[in-house]
């Protein structure tokens, strides 16, 4: 069975992010960039399931700029086999919607014919949490999202995903398109011998017109500013003065 590993280019987590002055976006001037940690978890998961004898190969995918190839090549020194560049967007300012991005991911699909799609259950930049919900409505497959434990038995995944009200258990039958929370797993570190491995790996480069599919925006923003500065916390002398704050200040009781 194939797996396909969509992986996105994002700002590193631990950097900083900044607003640029004029409010046009986020200022990515000599910044930090690294894969989108739930997809990071994503490729452990397949690179988990190739290891027990569940996957035969694994193909990430990466949709943006011509910079996402170094992306692919850590997900390829993790343990992928070959990935695929959607170079979409030549300004690394761009984020290509997530309607487009499922469109091309599905066209992938067809291509490759995987039994399973894992995907990151959002991107950290934009926190859309829409593009494998889409995928999964365009191709007519089965889904599951918020995974955070998962295994594969016979044609289906029996996975735990996390609900509001705690956990559930499911099966969905494959093909299937599966997205993970950060309970999944702890992936792993690129070891130099696979970071030097992964440099000869087949990487294929193409185009949204290679698919058909168009990436022009349909959304367009206005302006882009920092959240708001919490206010400083008080210190309550009792439980009375506490509940009499809540009540006549806060409102919430």
């Amino acid at each position: 069975m194939k797996v396909l590993v969509p992986v996105k280019r994002v700002i590193d987590y631990n950097v900083k992010v900044r607003v640029k002055a004029d409010g046009t976006g986020v200022d990515l001037a000599n910044v930090k960039m690294s894969m989108n940690p739930f997809d990071e978890i994503a490729v452990e998961e397949a690179i988990r399931l190739k290891e027990k004898g569940i996957v035969t190969e694994i193909i990430v995918v990466s949709i943006g700029v011509k910079q996402s190839q170094e992306t692919l090549r850590t997900a390829l020194a993790m343990g992928a086999d070959r990935a695929i560049l959607i170079e979409a967007a030549a300004d690394t300012s761009v984020d290509i919607e997530p309607l487009a991005v499922a469109k091309l991911l599905a066209a992938v699909v067809r291509e490759e014919g995987p039994g399973l799609v894992l995907c990151g259950k959002q991107a950290i930049d934009n926190d859309m949490n829409a593009t494998g919900q889409m995928l999964a409505a365009l191709l007519g497959w089965s889904q599951a999202t918020f995974v955070s434990e998962l295994s594969v038995e016979g044609e289906n995944a029996v996975v735990t995903r996390e609900v509001d009200g705690g956990l559930q258990r499911i099966s969905v039958k494959m093909p299937a398109i599966v997205t993970v929370d950060l309970r999944l797993n702890d992936p792993r570190y690129a070891s130099l011998p696979n970071i030097m491995k992964a440099k000869a790996k087949p990487m294929a480069m193409k185009t949204p017109a290679d698919y058909g599919v168009d990436v022009a925006p349909r959304l367009t923003v206005l302006k882009t500013v920092e959240p708001a500065g919490r206010k400083a916390g008080v210190k309550v002398g009792s439980v009375s003065e506490l509940i009499a704050k809540l009540r006549d200040e806060a409102g919430v009781i």
